[in-house]
C-alpha cells in the first residue's frame, strides 16, 4: 500500500518539480539543528552538498546563456544568484520557511523569518534534490528558479566585494583588506568569520559556509554602513 503524502510536502514537491524516493532527505533538509529528532546537525549537511551543486549548476546555465562573455562578467553573474539575496527569493516563492522544523525557542526568536535559515534550507533542499535525483533534478529546478533572476538585467552586475573596492577608490582610500578571524565546525561543514576594513572605517564581518561567501558578507555589511543602503 503506498503512504499518503502530506499535502504542505506535496505542494512543496510540486513546486521543487521532484517527488522524492526517500522522503527523508528533504525532510533532513529542512530540520534546523534546533529541532532534535533523527538529525542532530539538522540542514547543514545537505547544505554544505548544496552549496556546491548551485555552483556548478550556475556555471552551466550562464556559460549556456552568456557563450560570449569573459570569465570577469561570468564570475559576476554568478556571485550574484548564488548569494544569499537570490536564494531568499526562491525560498521566498516555495514558502520553505514554514515547512522548517524548528524548536519552540528558535520559534519563538523568529527563526522562521531570518534570511540567512532561509538561504541556508534552499541549498539544503539543493542537496537533498541531488541526492535523490540526480545533478538533472537538481539542475531543473533551479533553472526554473533562477532564469528570470539571470535575465533580470542584461548587464553582469558587480558583486559586493568589487563595489566596496570601487567605493574606497572612488574616496581616495587604500583598498579593503579582508581577514579571517574565526573558523568554527567539522573539516566537512566548516564556518569562516572574516573581517574587512577600509581606511578610516570601523570594520565589519560576515560569516559563510567557504572564506567566499563570508568575505562577500563583510563586504556588504560594510557597504550598507557606508552607504545607508
Amino acid at each position: 500500500m503506498t503512504a499518503t503524502v502530506p499535502a504542505d510536502r506535496a505542494r512543496l514537491e510540486k513546486g521543487l518539480g521532484h517527488h522524492f524516493k526517500n522522503p527523508h532527505l528533504l525532510a533532513e533538509a529542512l530540520a534546523h539543528r534546533s529541532a532534535g529528532g533523527p538529525f542532530p546537525v539538522g540542514y547543514e549537511r545537505l547544505e554544505f552538498l548544496g552549496d556546491r551543486v548551485l555552483g556548478l549548476v550556475v556555471a552551466d546555465m550562464l556559460l549556456s546563456r552568456y557563450p560570449e562573455e569573459p570569465e570577469g562578467p561570468l564570475a559576476r553573474r554568478h556571485a550574484a544568484l548564488v548569494r544569499k539575496e537570490a536564494l531568499v527569493i526562491v525560498a521566498d516563492r516555495l514558502d520553505l520557511g514554514a515547512h522548517v522544523q524548528l524548536s519552540r525557542g528558535e520559534e519563538e526568536a523568529g527563526s522562521r523569518n531570518s534570511a540567512s535559515l532561509k538561504a541556508d534550507v534552499c541549498e539544503a533542499v539543493i542537496g537533498a534534490l541531488y541526492l535523490d535525483g540526480g545533478l538533472e533534478a537538481a539542475r531543473r529546478f533551479l533553472l526554473k528558479a533562477l532564469t528570470d533572476l539571470m535575465e533580470a538585467d542584461v548587464r553582469p552586475p558587480k558583486d559586493a566585494k568589487t563595489a566596496l573596492q570601487e567605493w574606497a577608490q572612488g574616496q581616495g582610500k587604500p583598498l579593503p583588506a579582508y581577514e579571517t578571524v574565526e573558523t568554527t565546525g567539522p573539516a566537512h561543514d566548516p564556518r569562516f568569520v572574516v573581517a574587512v576594513t577600509v581606511q578610516g572605517i570601523a570594520p565589519a564581518t560576515g560569516t559563510g559556509t567557504s572564506k567566499r561567501k563570508a568575505e562577500q558578507m563583510a563586504a556588504e555589511t560594510l557597504l550598507a554602513n557606508v552607504t545607508g543602503q
